[in-house]
């Protein structure tokens, strides 16, 4: 198959271009390099621009008329920074995504991926969310996330356009050849500010909130493994119209995580595990548009998508730290 991924100069879009690959599939790499760094790209097939540029989009089908689904994973991802920037997010990840779907309706390319995410939903005593829960997105960035849910789902309704939602919950780690991982100078991402903090490149490591109602009184995770992430990507593509038909309605959503929560306290204390020293921490209050979490109900993805997770926490924390060793060859900084 031949897949166009959108953002895939990025993070999570890099891994499952090369998870494509290893399938034995094309992808096709749609990305403004607004945040994604040109090496993360590589040899593959790349169109630089925006997503909302329908001539853009066209020309990337008239030249790949055999793309066979879209995995939209472009957007702004920086929680506080959402906060902070609320136009620019719902500009981003919402009315250019709508340009997108429709320009992909139009040209009769219906199948869509779309990554969403698990910081939309209210908040459970028991933590544990399952897709058809109640919804509170609780940042500007989480409520761009449950929009444009909506439009796909409406879009969906109403049109042949048909939609599989990954809701993903807390991707860490690097793809297994260190071609890419985290590529922020100073990543907002947990496990990154923990890499930085055992490699000497800050202080310490900071946990923000401590008076969470969970076990520990620090936020609650479910941590997934990137490569574990990019191969749910080329489940949900390879099964794709199987999906939609099994869920007997033209959109689906579907949680990604491990199925099992991790408090940071938690997470520091696996990390310190492989690191094989202390980390030192601080704490500190939560920040803006922080949840204290949830973790994932995987029943659906394990019925729908046959897959679930294969590496722990513990590969992806020294795939982490591996990548923290390797990118300054990779992206020409620490």
């Amino acid at each position: 198959m031949k897949v166009l991924v959108t953002g895939g100069a990025g993070y999570i879009g890099s891994t499952t271009a090369k998870a494509l690959e290893q399938a034995g599939h094309t992808p096709v790499i749609l990305d403004s390099l607004l945040t994604g760094p040109l090496a993360f790209v590589r040899d593959r097939i790349f169109y630089e621009g925006d997503i909302a540029d329908r001539a853009l989009v066209r020309r990337v089908f008239e030249e790949h008329p055999d793309i066979d689904a879209t995995i939209h994973m472009a957007a702004r991802i920086v929680v506080p920074e959402s906060v902070e920037k609320p136009y620019e997010y719902y500009r981003d990840n919402v009315s250019k995504s709508l340009e997108l779907f429709d320009e992909l309706n139009s040209l009769g390319k219906g199948r869509v991926l779309f990554s969403s995410s698990a910081s939309i939903y209210a908040l459970k005593d028991e933590f544990e969310v399952s897709e058809g829960d109640r919804l509170e997105p609780g940042s500007p960035y989480a409520r761009t996330k449950r929009m444009m849910e909506e439009i796909l789902q409406d879009m969906a309704a109403a049109t042949d356009l048909r939609a599989i939602i990954l809701r993903y919950f807390n991707p860490i780690g690097s793809d297994p050849d260190l071609e890419s991982g985290i590529y922020a100078k100073e990543p907002s991402h947990v496990l990154g500010q923990l890499v930085m903090a055992a490699r000497g490149q800050k202080d310490s490591f900071t946990i923000t909130g401590t008076e969470h109602p969970t076990r520990d009184g620090t936020g609650i995770r479910d941590y997934i493994h990137v490569w574990d992430l990019a191969r749910a990507h080329v489940r949900a593509v390879e099964r794709f119209d199987q999906v939609i038909e099994a869920a007997a309605a033209p959109s689906v959503v579907i949680n990604v995580g491990t199925g099992s929560g991790v408090t940071v306290r938690e997470l520091v204390a696996a990390f310190e595990n492989v690191f094989g020293s202390e980390v030192p921490v601080t704490e500190a209050p939560p920040r803006p548009g922080d949840a204290v979490g949830a973790f994932a109900n995987v029943d659906r993805s394990r019925a729908l998508l046959d897959w679930r997770t294969e590496l722990s926490l513990e590969d992806a924390i020294a795939s982490a730290l591996a990548w923290g060793a390797k990118r300054q060859e990779i992206l020409g900084y620490e």
